[in-house]
């Protein structure tokens, strides 16, 4: 009988060992690159103000298993850490709690390092970045200062300096020149030579990969800085909530756009999911058209080129749209587009764009319709988008839904011009294949196809217009209005920018750092924010002279600038003299495996790839991508506390006093679920006093029966849907072992999970019963003798499963396997050394405390890190017998078992004369006997 009286400690044990590993430096010893590379990687974490929820590890415990299992397997593993220190949550966090950015930044790196350490996770801690740290951004930026001495050459799909085509220009101007460039006037080489240097410089920027221009921007007035695309949902940001608008501003960005094509092709070698890649897909959006030429009525020189990939619909365009950011709408273009009598009423619009009942307005001016001839109106409008046309739309109301509101509110006739009996929508015609033209002069009749193809060779063939091919991906804003990103190595001489070599190129402290919906960065408030040319140092900005002390660039750089490289930085990071030694990007090369969330497969990723391919046209990095394989990893989703409020009564109304209806109405406030008691009731005392979230205090509760309950809904757990829950709670109260097992126990990393705390006791009273196995009558037992043929089979099934599920990812189905085993080695009693050493190297994957505690138990000095992977013998899984499933004339009838190497005149003998044979054959003859060895008997009568 086994006396399990010695209790599982884990606080003791994960405490010593986490001591160890730190002492020891278990996971930072030296490399030796003679040996297979393995790089896994998790997307790093900004270190916000909460610290890290339940949801956070679950990348770190799958890729710190999978990390274990190379190590095991003799790779040269590296798995580092950094943070993502700069950008809008540290900022928005620090106006929140008024602590400046710098100082919340170490608060918060060292509390996210203590919660990961905790965890157990083999980080390689001596690699760890900080995207905020002077000797990290000094490299980005080197990088944008490279990338501003670039441009993209067409011909050698590549970056190349700018001095190459600086010397072009001076031989031959821009005519041999196929750039990456929206710059469509030709020029030779005397004229650029009359060229001032202003002027130049003026030119230049329409091919640098880092440029500066006058562009429409996503400009939020409460964050009080512009915002990329992916920052934004349904026009709001997606931090916070707040409205976007679109301005126009002069802004840097990076000419992305020019590697479109790069981007996509390089996809099709990429082991990603197809969800991941069909996501770039979209963003990258490479369309086959046409664009067809529109000429201004008043000045035939002028076309509009506008590109469409249904031509057909080319008899219902009513009306041209000018888009805000619309080139064309520049100070020297404006005067060809609008009427004189018109210019007062369009700068009027252009001012009080921000209102969303202004749809536009009517310039004044009209274009010639290609076949008709007719005079189409000209209006300008940022409420029609058109993500291939950034200078002009055409609008076919009868068929585009933000087209047809336009034209009801600007009374502009409305054509049908496509047709389908079977569908009664109009704006469902624009893609259905079975539709066909009406109102379309000679397209009458034509489905979309044969319409398409007889309307493109009509306009290529009377130069109406001409194919070709557009990408949806446009060049990224980089500057952002904010006081807590790495500083743009930029200063102003003659309004002509000059870049800064003497890096890095410090952010200065401020005190004030609020953002302003006037445009202007914190930085503009710096005492010290002026260069000093001849010195080369910065210097109090009241010195500014525009002689030798000069204004720097008062923007800063979006976050992803930092997390666009970092991975690289990993390779070397203590490297003083460049940003990677050669030698050691050779040998690491790319991310093997990359795992983060799926909202980074458009962002992020294309940023990611961009750079890194633009690193290799100068052989700073030896592969095209950065990345070989990425998982998505599914969310951790929270139980979230829901209240309603009635902001014109003053009212927070318990849920118990509404119905479905009501609550429509009225305003939802995520509250925090630590203040949920049983039965959703809220502790109201609590809620009175929280110190940050929704709730105003001088609002009245309505209780019923003297209670205020909430709704729940399940939904990401997020720090702004205050339903994370705390990992520090789990460490105290069951230990990071059982977290790690059950946030794997889950389900498939890819999927989204549900958190339960209840469910958690399974995985810690399963950590419990291993323990117990492992000591009899209070002492920690092992047996010595040779294991028996069973027991090793027991031990060689389980090495199988669980390498061949951690292969394919499937970090949850060995946590069954370890459960299944455990219980066979219980009923057989099997304490033997050389099966339970194999299984602790195993479950050291998951469980790393648990797991060193007993292979220090087991008599080993060295950590269970540097264990080999166990020896699999594939002979002792292998069956001996094969259970035959014996069918009479096709129908199943029972199985029986035969030897392996049996030959089939005995088993033909053997089964002819088996008792359920007879039975079943009934005196009956057989006519034949199949056998198909190791399959199926099937006896014919």
């Amino acid at each position: 009988m086994l006396v399990m009286n010695i209790k599982y400690n884990f606080k003791k044990i994960e405490n010593k060992w986490q001591k160890y590993w730190k002492y020891k430096n278990i996971f930072n010893k030296k490399l030796f690159y003679n040996k297979k590379k393995f790089f896994i990687l998790n997307m790093f974490p900004y270190p916000s103000g909460e610290g890290l929820h339940v949801g956070h590890p679950i990348g770190y415990i799958a890729s710190d298993i999978y990390a274990r299992y190379k190590k095991s397997k003799g790779y040269n593993v590296i798995n580092p850490i950094g943070f993502d220190s700069f950008g809008l949550p540290t900022e928005q966090y620090s106006i929140k709690t008024g602590i400046h950015p710098k100082i919340i930044t170490k608060i918060n790196i060292k509390r996210y390092k203590l919660q990961l350490l905790r965890l157990g996770i083999s980080f390689n801690w001596e690699r760890e970045i900080n995207t905020s740290d002077k000797s990290y951004y000094k490299w980005t930026q080197w990088m944008f200062i490279k990338m501003f001495n670039s441009w993209y050459d067409n011909i050698l799909k590549k970056a190349r300096s700018i001095k190459i085509l600086i010397n072009e220009f001076n031989r031959n101007g821009n005519i041999n020149i196929n750039a990456g460039s929206p710059y469509k006037t030709t020029f030779n080489a005397n004229t650029w030579k009359k060229c001032t240097n202003f002027e130049k410089e003026k030119i230049l920027q329409n091919y640098r990969i880092a440029f500066l221009s006058k562009r429409s921007v996503n400009w939020c007035p409460e964050l009080g800085t512009v915002l990329a695309n992916d920052e934004i949902q349904n026009n709001l940001s997606k931090r916070g909530g707040y409205p976007v608008y679109k301005k126009k501003m002069l802004q840097w960005s990076i000419r992305i756009s020019a590697y479109s094509e790069r981007l996509l092709n390089g996809l099709k070698k990429l082991n990603f999911t197809e969800n991941l890649k069909n996501s770039q897909i979209s963003w990258i959006g490479k369309k086959y058209g046409i664009k067809i030429f529109f000429t201004l009525e008043k000045n035939k020189n002028i076309k509009l080129e506008i590109f469409t990939t249904k031509p057909y619909t080319i008899f219902g365009v009513t009306f041209i749209i000018l888009p805000l950011e619309s080139s064309f709408l520049k100070r020297k273009n404006i005067k060809n587009f609008v009427d004189k009598r018109k210019f007062n009423e369009v700068e009027k619009y252009i001012l009080n764009i921000k209102s969303k009942n202004i749809l536009g307005v009517f310039t004044g001016n009209y274009v010639i319709h290609p076949f008709t001839r007719k005079k189409i109106p000209l209006f300008i409008s940022s409420y029609i988008k058109d993500d291939y046309n950034l200078n002009s739309i055409m609008c076919v109301p009868a068929h585009e839904i933000n087209s047809y509101k336009f034209a009801i509110k600007f009374k502009i006739k409305i054509l049908e011009v496509l047709y389908n009996k079977n569908i009664k929508n109009n704006i469902k015609l624009f893609n259905n294949e079975n539709s066909f033209c009406i109102n379309s002069s000679f397209l009458n009749g034509l489905n979309l196809k044969k319409s398409y193809n007889f309307i493109v060779n009509l306009i290529t063939k009377n130069n109406f217009g001409k194919k070709s091919i557009s990408f949806k991906l446009k060049d990224a804003v980089f500057a952002r209005q904010r006081y807590w990103g790495e500083p743009i190595p930029i200063f102003f001489e003659k309004k002509i920018p000059k870049i800064i070599n003497k890096l890095p190129l410090l952010l200065p402290y401020i005190d004030t750092y609020l953002p302003n919906n006037n445009g202007n960065s914190p930085l503009t408030q710096a005492k010290f924010w002026a260069w000093d040319k001849k010195n080369k140092k910065i210097v109090s900005t009241s010195l500014i002279n525009y002689k030798n002390i000069l204004p720097l660039e008062t923007n800063t750089m979006p976050s992803w600038a930092g997390s666009s490289w970092y991975y690289l930085r990993y390779m070397d990071p203590n490297n003083k003299y460049f940003f990677v030694k050669k030698k050691k990007e050779t040998y690491w090369k790319y991310v093997d495996l990359y795992i983060g969330g799926i909202e980074h497969a458009t962002g992020h990723l294309i940023y990611a790839r961009f750079w890194h391919k633009f690193l290799k046209d100068y052989n700073f990095v030896s592969s095209e991508e950065p990345f070989k394989k990425i998982i998505n990893q599914g969310m951790i989703l929270g139980n979230s506390a829901i209240i309603y409020c009635n902001n014109k009564k003053k009212e927070y109304i318990t849920s118990s006093n509404l119905d479905f209806k009501e609550k429509k109405k009225l305003q939802k406030i995520n509250i925090d679920i630590k203040y949920i008691k049983d039965k959703n009731e809220v502790d109201l005392e609590k809620l009175k006093n929280l110190r940050f979230g929704f709730v105003y205090n001088n609002y009245k509760f309505i209780l019923n029966n003297g209670k205020f309950t909430c709704d729940r809904k399940i939904e990401k757990m997020s720090k702004s849907k205050y339903n994370v829950v705390n990992p520090d709670f789990i460490y105290d109260k069951y230990g990071a072992d059982t977290l790690r097992i059950y946030e794997m126990f889950l389900g498939p990393l890819e999927k989204s999970k549900i958190w339960d705390i209840k469910s958690i006791n399974g995985i810690y009273n399963f950590l419990k019963k291993f323990w117990n196995f492992f000591h009899i009558k209070g002492k920690f037992y092992i047996d010595e003798k040779t294991p028996s043929i069973e027991e090793l089979k027991i031990l060689n099934k389980m090495i199988n499963k669980i390498k061949n599920n951690i292969l394919d990812y499937n970090f949850n189905i060995p946590i069954s396997e370890f459960m299944i085993t455990l219980n066979k080695l219980i009923e057989i009693k099997c304490y033997k050394r050389k099966i339970l050493e194999p299984i602790t190297i195993l479950f050291s994957f998951y469980a790393p405390h648990f797991s060193e505690e007993i292979w220090y138990k087991l008599g080993k000095k060295k950590s269970i890190y540097f264990a080999k992977f166990p020896y699999f013998d594939i002979n002792s899984i292998l069956e001996d017998e094969f259970n035959y499933p014996v069918t009479f004339n096709g129908k199943f009838r029972f199985k029986k078992k035969f030897k392996i190497n049996e030959k089939i005149n005995m088993i033909e003998y053997k089964i002819i004369n088996n008792k359920k044979t007879l039975f079943y054959l009934k005196e009956k003859k057989p006519k034949k006997i199949i056998i198909i060895l190791n399959k199926i008997i099937n006896i014919v009568f």
